[in-house]
């Protein structure tokens, strides 16, 4: 029996079937077309490292090209063991290298806890925009937690507290992701304790996505499990600080009281991606080790992405965009509200209007809030500050002496000011 394709349809799970490619992933394809057609295109939309991986890692990942075997599902041992040691040192959560599960990176990490863990899912608004739709593939709903720009976006424990509320009984978890994806913004040490104190009140196991965690600016990150040890799950990886997305690389540190949640997980891993690449993992052995030449990278990074973030913020906000100064990461979430009437005017009432409006009046390639979970009437966007060329200003700043500042973006990253003079063309 042959198949009519003309009318045949596959029985595809409704879930799956309305599904969207990520966002983040879809703007940079988009940017890259519109570039290989000749338009001068500002990519602001894709939150990938600008930087180099720091070349120790390098030179490990090819002294370690042949290994070839199947490591263990949870991963090297030596690798868990760094990761352990320069966590604990960080947070002082006294982990071990069985506390730690490696996967081929940490949002594969997130969705297997997803699918492993049956409870209801908060998640604060705006969020990285792969959260909600992980959980919709294993047929849950979150319940979102609205945030305020007064607060930088921060969740504040009386609104986790109403949201558990809201909740009821069930067993519930907490995605919480700091420096945050979409806003830079971070919590401070009483934030972070009073979270804790809800999350302790109400049984609430979080998953502090802390990728960005290394990229804190101007003082040192906090780990929300450094106040609630028994219930937090530290998510990182080398994607952002180390610049290795496409590695794909990626760590969970459990509390000893979860080790059932990481067997689970880990048999899930064993039915599905079995192992992270062999050469990777042996590399990352040095990457987490301490190193004077890895500190050194990951100090110029962080000095050059804050002047950046900086040099940002202080151009937009001339303009009359309402936005919160950077504290981490590499993404600021500008508001447009300024201009909601002179926009109107164009026909232009929400944030993916206005995305789309800029990347094809301006040039300028962003997201629109209403893909972090924000509502579509707000003019709001996801700013990547990474359009410049991380190798050359690693150089500048680590050979050459150069000190980041506003002078050296105005030198060294033109398209980052040619971004910024773009939006000064579009909105006035």
């Amino acid at each position: 029996m042959s198949i009519n394709q003309d009318n045949y349809q596959l029985p595809i799970r409704r879930e799956v079937e309305q599904l969207k490619p990520s966002a983040t992933l879809v703007i940079n394809e988009r940017s890259k077309a519109l570039i290989a057609e000749g338009r001068a295109i500002y990519k602001l939309g894709f939150g990938q490292s600008p930087f180099p991986v720091p070349k120790v890692v390098v030179e490990a990942l090819r002294q370690n090209a042949g290994e070839k075997d199947y490591l263990p599902v949870r991963g090297l041992k030596r690798t868990r063991e760094a990761i352990a040691a320069r966590y604990s040192k960080l947070y002082q959560i006294g982990c071990e290298a069985g506390d730690v599960m490696l996967g081929p990176g940490s949002k594969e990490l997130i969705f297997l806890f997803q699918m492993a863990f049956d409870g209801t899912l908060l998640l604060p608004s705006p969020c990285w925009v792969s959260y909600e739709p992980q959980a919709e593939l294993v047929g849950k709903k979150p319940v979102f937690v609205a945030t305020k720009a007064e607060n930088n976006w921060c969740l504040q424990a009386e609104e986790l507290e109403q949201a558990c509320a809201q909740a009821g009984d069930a067993p519930k978890y907490l995605i919480l992701n700091y420096p945050n994806n979409p806003t830079g913004s971070t919590f401070s040490i009483s934030e972070l304790q009073g979270l804790a104190a809800v999350c302790r009140r109400h049984q609430v196991i979080v998953i502090a996505d802390e990728i960005y965690g290394e990229l804190t600016y101007g003082r040192a990150h906090h780990s929300l499990a450094t106040y609630y040890p028994e219930g937090t799950i530290i998510s990182t990886g080398l994607s952002k600080w180390a610049g290795a997305g496409g590695w794909r690389f990626g760590a969970f540190i459990f509390p000893k009281e979860m080790r059932q949640m990481l067997d689970v997980m880990a048999a899930i891993a064993s039915e599905t991606f079995s192992a992270v690449s062999a050469p990777v993992q042996y590399a990352a052995i040095t990457a987490y080790e301490p190193s004077d030449s890895v500190r050194d990278y990951l100090s110029a990074a962080k000095s050059i992405l804050e002047a950046v973030g900086s040099y940002v913020y202080e151009r937009l906000t001339k303009i009359n965009v309402r936005l919160n100064p950077p504290q981490g990461g590499f993404y600021l979430f500008p508001d447009f509200g300024y201009y909601r009437e002179a926009l109107a005017r164009k026909g232009i009432t929400s944030s993916e209007a206005l995305c789309r409006d800029l990347l094809e009046e301006a040039g300028i390639a962003m997201l629109p809030g209403s893909e972090f979970a924000r509502p579509a009437g707000e003019l709001n966007a996801r700013l990547c500050y990474v359009d410049f060329d991380g190798a050359l200003l690693l150089k500048k700043v680590l050979e050459e002496g150069e000190q980041p500042d506003a002078v050296f973006v105005e030198r060294f990253c033109p398209k980052i000011r040619g971004a910024m003079d773009a939006f000064v063309g579009y909105l006035l």
